[in-house]
């Protein structure tokens, strides 16, 4: 994905408004308030972009450096509810 310069930082295609750079930028931002600025992230996503890749990628960029972040552990969340699941057994199994 590409990354150009603009007047607030580099942009990122995983990142279009900066919204997650910014999360990590706010001194004592709670969990609540990573929560908000993560949905409103999910939502400011190109249609047909991955939301596993970008999350990946985005725990990599800034994940690293601070993994007792909020928003690390909303990120790393993400991913984990994103992996596909392992088929399910019995009835329900059979229902899909």
């Amino acid at each position: 994905m590409a990354e150009t310069t603009s007047t607030r930082g580099p942009r990122d295609d995983n990142d279009p408004k900066g919204l997650i750079r910014e999360a990590y930028r706010i001194d004592g931002i709670s969990d609540a308030e990573c929560r908000s600025i993560l949905m409103d992230w999910a939502l400011s996503l190109p249609d047909g972009a991955s939301q596993q890749q970008a999350l990946q990628h985005l725990v990599a960029r800034y994940g690293a450096d601070t993994p007792d972040h909020p928003m690390t552990q909303l990120l790393q969340e993400g991913q984990n509810a994103l992996m596909p699941q392992g088929r399910r057994g019995g009835r329900a199994g059979r229902l899909h």
